[in-house]
């Protein structure tokens, strides 16, 4: 065979190309792209020489010639081309076999512009990688399909235009380093949103009754039953109540039963005789879910195995590469014929024919979205291989998401569940307070169906399905029932529930907000930005998100307006069908529609450019970026404000503010905490005492990064700026120090470092004992090395400094910081894995690969999984980066 007619086949991952190169024999030559080989520039370092001077090339895109965009070859990526090309020269033929979706058609088409074949080329598709699939691939090839690319183009345009003109705005008005985007931004402003709502929350309080009965049937059973109605009106839910004013909304619909008038009435009925009045049965029956797609794949795995979207979609990307499941980027419900067949038959196999439907279930997708015709998320191949059978091949982790899709998929086929409803009505004398209705309700399920194998919400059916089980005994109207204790209870409603990562992905799905395949990143990137944080499952705002989607609310609406996003998914749907035209879509975007043309955004006659450029001067920084929280005693505003290192709060526009610390949840921020803030700042600011060789003071105060000490004061201009070269000397206490305590010769030695140990007896350079950023040490030139403890400061001398550099240095990276957790062994590696102490915070390592903690995260409640999750990312970070992973550094070892 000549090399010639062998051909190339190429994926986007390594792990992909390798399954595929075992169904293929010796003809094929299979390589990944390893991800896009051709982008958008990603800083102004990229941009080619020749265009550097254009104006919009830090936009990597030229408004004024039809949104040309400016692609390169990312650095990370051009050894991977050359290899490519390498390759192709083999090649009689390429195959480009990237994922079924729109993205994966725009890097078949990069891959073809780049790599500019003069072989023939075809587009090669599957949605699961088994022999049968892989080998019907290869024979039925097509071209690669310039609707879906247009879309995807269109799509990171559209997002680098929105990116690159809104995040500067946020530069200059909020803080450095901030982003913003089309669908991040307004995942932001819904969890911001929620957040005001738990703000302006306002508790409400009410009592019902609950009655512990028994029946006097011989089939004695104990039931509780709940007060529904006193003396013929409803009493008040928490349904009932204002979830801003704490007050009912109607009076006259409701009774509201306060801590007396329940006592009351439980005393009254105490001595009552309660009777059934009324029992109505009503048949019910459950359908099965639809099987998975990517949203709900996301969400399910959230609420059973709390796994992050982020961390379900890696492992399912790894299922889907090594051919245990389907394609997981998804918005499909339907099965294929063959799918339909394999689940059929094990529903029959597994739990007998009186469990499987009588004709194939049809699902449709309620996505408003909804796009390309991909199967539902399923087991590959044309028989499903069972939870049992791909146990020991799978670590822990992909092995609970796989059986979490076999099971959707298998229950998917079944029979409906089947039930009975019992609700049942019970009167009483309450006295002057009228009569008592009490209600109870009983659930029985006759037929389990489908919930044999799954059921939505819980790790363990059978489990779930007992407890979704009330039993009561058999009831008769006029029967008269054994009241055991008649209980007041108490009950406070609650604010709106933050969003958790499963339910924002379903907010975001039902309003038509992005796609579901984006999901896990975008929620990554609100995290990595430091627009939200988690407390538990919850998504907590930050201060800097409100300050951030006040400015786009108040000056940017339409970019942050739910309907106006979805709008845009519409007309990107439109541009990949082929119903509109992209060039014309962007301008209508960028520079607003011309008077009297038609909007083919459907929003607005104003354009992104426009819209910025109006806003800018109108944005009043310290507006935008104030939370108010109410009034002091004195009658004095006080917020909290976003500066350039973070939150604070301040008493009006005085002096008097202290920093908010990262992890106070903004609802939980009032004025009793804030005026705490300030009075513990205002007592870390003392005097203590004068330094005898300057006559100046000497203060010790309380700042963003903790306590520290100051020789003097900083001398001002007319405008209040520190006069440059007057900054006075400040230096961090040490550990074992503490503002109460500390002294006026303590706080003198932390002002005398750097000092000067003395002269290297070799070298003849001056050493010097120095407090730094990551802790104390020596330097001697341009070398320098750690010392043990703050206190070798003082005590180091020059003998003990010269020993100290003849020895080895050792990096940081080997030395690594001081253990805060043992957190226990990596579930594939075996490695151990720790919470350490780092020059830039705290972080998990295996030993191979370290990952920091998001901000904010308390290293003392990090979890096994979590640790796991966080070095997986990191690892596929660097790898994505053409940096070293554990797989290459065990290579380079052993060689």
């Amino acid at each position: 065979m000549t090399s010639k007619t062998k051909k190339l086949l190429i994926v986007e991952s390594p792990a992909k190309a390798r399954t595929i190169s075992k169904y293929l024999g010796a003809g094929y030559l299979v390589e990944s792209s390893i991800g896009h080989v051709r982008d958008l520039p990603s800083a102004a370092s990229e941009i080619p020489a020749k265009y550097k001077t254009l104006a919009w090339a830090r936009l990597g895109v030229d408004v004024d010639d039809n949104f040309k965009p400016l692609y390169i070859i990312p650095r990370d990526k051009k050894e991977q081309v050359k290899k490519l090309k390498s390759l192709l020269k083999e090649a009689g033929e390429l195959l480009l076999a990237t994922d079924v979706d729109r993205e994966g058609e725009a890097i078949a088409w990069h891959l073809k512009e780049v790599l500019k074949p003069k072989c023939p080329v075809k587009r090669m598709t599957f949605e699961e990688i088994t022999r049968a699939a892989i080998v019907d691939a290869v024979e039925t090839t097509r071209d690669i399909d310039e609707k879906l690319v247009h879309a995807q183009e269109t799509r990171r345009v559209l997002d680098r235009l929105f990116g690159y003109e809104v995040s500067p705005v946020l530069w200059r008005k909020v803080k450095p380093k901030l982003s913003a985007g089309r669908v991040q931004s307004v995942a932001t402003r819904l969890v911001v949103v929620r957040e005001r709502a738990r703000i302006a929350f306002v508790e409400g309080a009410y009592w019902d009754l609950v009655a512990h009965l028994e029946s006097c049937a011989p089939e004695t059973c104990a039931f509780d039953a709940r007060l529904r109605e006193l003396d013929g009106k409803r009493v008040a839910r928490g349904k009932d109540f204002d979830s801003t004013t704490g007050s009912v909304k109607d009076r006259s619909a409701v009774i509201v039963l306060g801590e007396e008038t329940a006592r009351s009435a439980a005393d009254a009925l105490a001595s009552s005789t309660l009777r059934v009045d009324d029992v109505a049965k009503k048949s019910f029956s459950r359908h099965p879910y639809p099987p998975f797609i990517t949203s709900t794949l996301q969400q399910e795995a959230a609420r059973k195995l709390r796994f992050s979207t982020h961390r379900t979609m890696r492992i399912a990307q790894g299922l889907y590469e090594n051919g245990y499941i389907t394609y997981m980027r998804t918005d499909s419900v339907q099965l294929s014929g063959q799918a339909l067949s394999a689940t059929r038959h094990q529903v029959e196999e597994m739990y007998g024919k009186e469990y499987l439907a009588e004709q194939p279930r049809v699902y449709k997708s309620k996505s408003k979205n909804a796009q390309e015709a991909h199967e539902a998320i399923r087991p590959a191949g044309d028989s499903f291989r069972t939870p049992k059978s791909v146990a020991a091949a799978l670590d822990g982790d992909s092995y609970r998401l796989y059986e979490l899709i076999w099971k959707r998929t298998v229950a998917s086929q079944m029979k409906d569940a089947r039930g009975e409803n019992t609700q049942v009505r019970i009167v009483g004398d309450a006295g002057a307070l009228g009569t008592a209705l009490f209600g109870a309700t009983g659930k029985v399920i006759t037929f389990p169906g489908f919930l044999r194998a799954y059921v939505e919400g819980s790790d363990d059916p059978r489990a779930e399905l007992a407890d979704r089980e009330t039993l009561l005994p058999p009831l008769a109207v006029g029967e008269e029932l054994k009241a055991g204790e008649i209980e007041p209870v108490e009950h406070r409603t609650q604010p709106p529930a933050r969003f958790t990562e499963a339910s924002l992905v379903k907010e975001l799905e039902e309003r038509g907000i992005g796609r579901p395949s984006t999901y896990a990143s975008i929620i990554k990137t609100i995290r990595d930005r430091g627009y939200v944080w988690s407390k538990g499952a919850a998504l907590v705002p930050t201060f800097t998100a409100f300050a951030v989607v006040n400015l786009l609310e108040k000056h940017l609406a339409d970019l942050v307006d739910y309907e106006f996003t979805a709008r845009m998914e519409d007309g990107l749907d439109a541009i990949a069908s082929g119903r509109l035209d992209p060039e014309p879509w962007l301008r209508d975007f960028y520079f607003g529609s011309s008077k009297g043309m038609p909007r083919t955004n459907g929003v607005t006659t104003k354009g992104l450019k426009t819209l910025i450029g109006n806003s800018s001067e109108e944005i009043d920084a310290r507006e935008i970026s104030c939370t108010p929280l109410g009034q002091t005693d004195d009658g004095e505003a006080i917020a909290v404000r976003v500066g350039r290192y973070g939150a604070y709060v301040q008493i009006g526009d005085s002096d008097q503010r202290a920093s908010v610390p990262d992890d106070i949840p903004p609802d939980e921020l009032d004025i009793d905490k804030a005026l705490a803030f300030i009075r513990d700042a205002a007592k870390g600011e003392r005097v203590l005492g004068v330094d005898p060789e300057t006559s100046k003071p000497v203060y010790v105060k309380s700042g963003r990064f903790g306590p520290y000490v100051q020789l003097g004061d900083p001398e001002l201009t007319e405008k209040g700026r520190v006069k440059r070269g007057t900054k006075p000397k400040m230096a961090s206490l040490w550990p074992s120090m503490s503002p109460e305590a500390l002294t006026l010769d303590e706080a003198l030695t932390l002002l005398s470092f750097p000092r000067e140990v003395g002269v290297h007896p070799e070298t003849g350079a001056v050493i010097t004992a120095q407090n730094g950023r990551f802790g104390p040490y020596i330097k001697m030139a341009d070398d320098s090395r750690s010392l043990p403890d703050h206190e070798s400061l003082v005590t180091l001398t020059l003998d003990q400094a010269v020993e100290i550099f003849r020895q080895p240095k050792k990096s940081r990276r080997t030395q690594g910081g001081a253990v805060l957790a043992a957190l226990g062994d990596h579930p594939q590696t075996g490695k151990k894995i720790e919470v350490k102490k780092g020059r830039y915070g705290p972080y998990v390592t295996d030993g191979t690969v370290n990952a920091s903690l998001p901000k904010g995260r308390d290293p003392a409640e990090v979890k096994l999984d979590e640790a796991v999750e966080l070095i997986a990312a990191r690892e596929e970070k660097l790898r994505a980066q053409g940096k070293p992973t554990r797989k290459a550094k065990k290579k380079r070892a052993k060689s």
